[in-house]
Order: C-alpha cells, then sequence, then structure tokens
C-alpha cells in the first residue's frame, strides 16, 4: 500500500487493487491507531485516531478532496497514485 502523504507524524496510504471495496477511501496512520476515511465525505469511515490528528486529517482530506478522488481512480486501474503535498 503506496504511501501518498505524510504530515504531523501521520502516514496517508491507499491500497491499489480494483477488487478495493467501495466508498472511496483512503488509510492513516498515527502511531499505533489506525483509521480510515471516506473521500467523497471526509468522515471517518472505521477505526479511531487520537482527536487533534483526526481533525488534521480530515481538514486534509478537505483541502485534497479532488487529488484524492484522482488518486482512487488511479488506485483502481491497479497503478500507483501520485503523491499529494502535506499539511502545512
Amino acid at each position: 500500500m503506496p504511501t501518498i502523504s505524510m504530515f504531523y507524524g501521520i502516514i496517508i496510504r491507499m491500497y491499489c487493487a480494483p477488487e478495493e471495496h467501495n466508498p472511496p477511501h483512503f488509510h492513516a496512520y498515527y502511531a499505533e491507531h489506525t483509521a480510515t476515511i471516506d473521500i467523497n465525505t471526509c468522515e471517518l469511515i472505521e477505526g479511531s485516531l487520537p482527536r487533534k490528528q483526526l481533525k488534521l486529517v480530515l481538514a486534509w482530506a478537505e483541502l485534497k478532496q479532488e487529488e484524492l478522488k484522482a488518486n482512487w481512480e488511479i488506485a483502481m486501474n491497479s497503478e500507483l497514485p501520485f503523491r499529494i503535498d502535506p499539511l502545512k
């Protein structure tokens, strides 16, 4: 699962597989925490992150939503998604 962005100790990854389940989503990792975020709604689907890190990830997802949607399409064609600028 390629890393598409990293910021403030948070790693953002997306699977590259046509059989990956809907809705379009990405995975966020922080220390021992893992969360799955819906790209269309920018909401937590599964898992958990500390409150501060979750707010950062959701804000980043809203800012980068179009790039995330494009990456999802690329990943569903079994191609490597591109890197997305981190939250600054």
